[in-house]
């Protein structure tokens, strides 16, 4: 492989806001695995986020790739699988699989798209230093041959549709917008753009914490909702504190610590049976290897709420953040029916070419 940007190469990244800024390049924020795609002749290189490669995770896409990119290009975009017209990031896990044999089936029966957004370098050129707004005009005329499963996000500069996007497009499975900067190059590992990303509270309880990696202080909150059935289900984590609060948590959590997990909602969180029945902290992940998932088990009868973006098979999709203690909330009122269920919206509709 012989093209002006070589890989690895880390994508550019965006910073937080709480709104959608103006004057700028609008996209969805899309929820998959970030990949950075170079092509030369008849190689394609697929690198992931932390530029480890991803080809063999994605066989479908090699092909599809080949079909559909310029003889040589470099481009950065996002790996995604849909399910009944949504994404589903589980499906994507599911294809970090060590048997080359498991990946071969996931490929046929739940295919992946690439979802191209920028390009850094076309032919003998490198893009890097070209304004971004240059850089999509660019790669547009590209791919505008494209075919499924290789698509062209779509973008505005208009603010008003970027904010209909921000509300519409999240029934799809999508994560919010991306914005930005019209004169920007492409500098990777930096934040230059922007995400503006979707965030609703919720009421939890706190059924257990884990220590930090630096010390007997908390790392993160343990969080759980009841399920109709009534049992509480570990739902996800709250984890971001200064150090401080992670001793002063330390000591206020004290009168809940039970001496063992036994008589706790979660007791049989290192069977892994049990978590074919019930989601609880400590399930086997390939992703875990060798990490230390013991916990301290707290009686459950405390309540926080925490700010999260979505929900993905009975989980937040991201570590939460905390917001308060609610000691006015019984626990067993943190059922699931308090969350809001984004307005269904079909995948194939964003990703549909402009005035189809």
């Amino acid at each position: 492989m012989d093209l002006p940007v070589m890989p690895p190469v880390k994508p550019m990244l965006a910073r937080t806001a709480a709104r959608i800024p103006p004057g700028m390049l609008y996209e969805a924020k899309w929820d998959g695995f970030r990949a950075i795609v170079h092509r030369d002749g008849d190689e394609i290189y697929i690198g992931s986020r932390n530029t480890k490669p991803l080809g063999r995770y994605f066989p479908e896409l090699v092909d599809a790739l080949l079909a559909n990119l310029p003889e040589r290009c470099v481009v950065d975009g996002e790996i995604v699988i849909a399910r009944e017209g949504r994404l589903d990031f589980d499906a994507l896990l599911e294809r970090i699989h060590p048997a080359a044999s498991r990946v071969r089936m996931l490929a046929e029966s739940t295919p992946a798209s690439f979802v191209a957004f920028d390009i850094l370098a076309l032919e003998d050129s490198s893009l890097v230093d070209t304004p971004m707004l240059r850089r999509r005009e660019l790669l547009v005329q590209a791919l505008g041959t494209a075919s499924a499963p290789v698509h062209v996000a779509p973008a505005t500069t208009d603010t008003g549709r970027a904010q209909q996007w921000f509300s519409q497009f999240e029934g799809a499975g999508l994560d919010g917008v991306v914005a930005k900067p019209l004169d920007i190059p492409y500098r990777p590992d930096e934040r230059l753009m922007v995400k503006v990303k979707h965030e609703r509270t919720a009421d939890c309880v706190l059924a257990g914490f884990r220590f930090h990696s630096s010390g007997p202080v908390v790392g993160s909150l343990l969080l759980g909702l009841y399920d109709p059935a009534g049992r509480l289900q570990h739902v996800g984590v709250c984890a971001s504190f200064p150090m401080r609060r992670r001793q002063e948590l330390l000591t206020e959590l004290e009168p809940l610590r039970m001496p063992s997990a036994e008589g706790h909602p979660w007791a049989e969180w290192a069977s892994e049976e049990a978590h074919a029945t019930d989601r609880m902290p400590g399930a086997p992940s390939r992703w875990t290897g060798k990490k230390d998932l013991s916990w301290v088990p707290l009686r459950p009868e405390l309540v926080c709420e925490v700010a999260y973006d979505h929900m993905q098979s009975g989980r937040f999709r991201h570590t939460a953040q905390f917001r308060r203690w609610r000691p006015d909330r019984d626990p067993l009122s943190c059922t699931y029916a308090q969350l809001e269920e984004p307005v269904g919206y079909d995948l194939g509709q964003v990703l549909a070419p402009p005035g189809a």
